[in-house]
């Protein structure tokens, strides 16, 4: 049996468990970056953490329920969704940093935004960005951190449409 057909056959605990490993790895390596590196993050990249965190928390719920097939569909879809919404974040990022604005201007952050305005203000101006959003401090194989996180929400939009077409195999 190959390492492919083994992948196919767990099950859905902990393929969740699993994804909730990896999304915490990649907040903690967020968390490096902005501790250890001084890489201060920008409100997009602060919004791209709250979605890895909470689709790391539906995972992890998911891996300690053990779903049937029902509740293995109701969190790929949620997470799905999350994956969606982050790439969809990620994916501005790297608009903006392929095709920077003009005049750079670093805006105000996430914090204050969310502090100072209704959520329905707020975020049309979390999503338009700023210049610091625009930036691109750090690399990996040519890659930016909005570029690997565009990369990682797609991975998990795969992932999560792979669980809602799966046949269930052992929980």
């Amino acid at each position: 049996m190959s390492l492919f057909q083994i992948l196919l056959r767990l099950p859905a605990r902990t393929l969740y468990l699993a994804l909730f490993a990896t999304a915490i790895g990649l907040l903690g390596f967020g968390l490096y970056l902005q501790h250890v590196k001084g890489l201060e993050p920008c409100p997009m990249c602060v919004m791209q953490r709250y979605v890895f965190l909470a689709v790391a928390l539906i995972a992890l719920v998911g891996g300690l329920h053990g779903p049937a097939r029902t509740g293995s569909r109701i969190y790929a879809a949620l997470i799905g969704l999350g994956a969606l919404v982050g790439g969809g974040i990620a994916a501005r990022q790297t608009w903006m940093q392929l095709n920077p604005p003009a005049i750079p201007e670093c805006g105000p952050g996430l914090e204050f935004m969310l502090e100072s305005f209704p959520l329905g203000e707020a975020l049309p101006m979390i999503f338009r960005g700023a210049g610091d959003c625009a930036a691109v401090d750090w690399t990996f194989l040519g890659l930016s951190i909005a570029n690997w996180s565009l990369l990682s929400f797609a991975a998990t939009a795969v992932f999560a449409l792979w669980m809602l077409l799966r046949r269930e195999g052992p929980r």
